[in-house]
């Protein structure tokens, strides 16, 4: 299984990221996939989760209302819209997924991780 993450990059504070992850080596649509965030010197923080068919999702208090999470299964991709971003939301996002319970993603019982990829919000 291989999680490869991309779209990061620089933004100021009010402005918007897309971040993508494609993955590859698995049945897509069997796994739940999310994300998650490293801030400098902070711990791993969850952020958003989808379920395998797309239908259910759940965020973070800290993202929701601001990020939406979406699959495409045709794709293998899932995928991160960050708008009103700021500077707190600087950090490296990681790609997430489990073949278990969805809540267990959420609660970080991760199977595989995407390598990451750096976001920054400057003020």
């Amino acid at each position: 299984v291989q999680l490869v993450e991309s779209g990061g990059g620089a933004v100021q504070a009010g402005g918007s990221l897309r971040l993508s992850c494609e993955a590859s080596g698995m049945t897509f649509s069997s796994f739940h996939m999310g994300w998650f965030r490293q801030a400098p010197g902070k711990e791993l923080e969850f952020v958003a989760v989808i379920r395998r068919s797309g239908g259910g999702t759940y965020y973070s208090d800290s993202v929701k209302g601001r990020f939406a999470i979406s699959r495409d299964n045709a794709k293998n991709r899932v995928y991160l819209q960050m708008d009103r971003l700021k500077p707190e939301d600087t950090a490296v996002y990681y790609c997430a997924t489990s073949s278990a319970l969805w809540s267990d993603l959420r609660d970080g019982r991760v199977d595989y991780w995407g390598p990451g990829t750096q976001v920054t919000v400057s003020s």
